[in-house]
C-alpha cells in the first residue's frame, strides 16, 4: 500500500489588501507612542499642579520623570526616523493637563485611579507592540518593553496609593480607559 503525500497547503498571504505596509506600522508605532508619551507628562504635571506638596506628590514627581524620559526617547526615534508626529498634540497638550489637573481636583485616590487606568491601557498596548515587532526592530521592541514595566510601576504605584477608594472608581476608570483607547487610535492615524 503506497501513502499518497499530503496535498500541499496554499501558502497564505502574510499581508491582506489594504494592510499597512511594514513600515507605515513602525511609523504609526512609534507616532502613537510619542503622543501617548506626551500626554503621559501633561497629565502628570496636571496632577502636579494640584497635588505637588500633597503626601502623593514624591509618587506623582517620580512617574513624571520617567514619563520624561520616555518622551525624549521618542522624540529622539521620531526625529532620527523622520515620523511624522501626530497633528493632534495641540490637543494632548490640553487634554492631558486637564485630566491630570481634573482628577487631581477630585482628591489624590481619582489621581490615582486616573493612573491607574491610564497605564492599564499602555500596558495592552506596549504589549501588543511587542508581539509586532520582529529581529529586526529588536531595540525599538526592548524600549516598548521597559517602558511597558515602568508603566506597570505606575499603575502598581496608583493602586498601593487607594486608586480603588475614588469615588466612582470603575465609572471613573471605564472613561478614562475609554479616552486612552481613542486617543491611541486617533494619534495612530492623525
Amino acid at each position: 500500500m503506497t501513502v499518497e503525500p499530503a496535498p500541499k497547503r496554499k501558502k497564505i498571504p502574510q499581508h491582506m489588501p489594504g494592510d499597512l505596509s511594514r513600515e507605515a506600522m513602525i511609523e504609526r508605532m512609534i507616532r502613537v507612542d510619542q503622543a501617548g508619551e506626551y500626554g503621559a507628562v501633561r497629565i502628570y504635571e496636571g496632577q502636579m499642579s494640584v497635588l505637588g506638596k500633597s503626601a502623593t506628590g514624591p509618587v506623582i514627581r517620580h512617574m513624571a520623570e520617567q514619563e520624561r524620559n520616555h518622551l525624549d526617547t521618542f522624540n529622539r526615534i521620531v526625529a532620527e526616523r523622520r515620523v511624522r508626529p501626530t497633528v493632534l498634540m495641540p490637543l494632548w497638550h490640553l487634554a492631558g493637563f486637564a485630566l491630570g489637573a481634573g482628577t487631581a481636583l477630585m482628591g489624590e485616590k481619582a489621581a490615582m485611579a486616573c493612573t491607574v487606568a491610564v497605564e492599564e491601557v499602555i500596558d495592552e498596548h506596549y504589549a501588543d507592540q511587542v508581539a509586532h515587532l520582529d529581529d529586526d526592530e529588536a531595540e525599538l521592541r526592548e524600549t516598548c518593553e521597559t517602558f511597558r514595566r515602568e508603566e506597570l510601576e505606575h499603575r502598581d504605584a496608583g493602586l498601593e496609593h487607594g486608586a480603588h477608594g475614588a469615588p466612582g472608581y470603575e465609572l471613573l476608570t471605564s472613561a478614562i480607559k475609554t479616552g486612552s483607547r481613542l486617543a491611541i487610535w486617533l494619534s495612530k492615524r492623525i
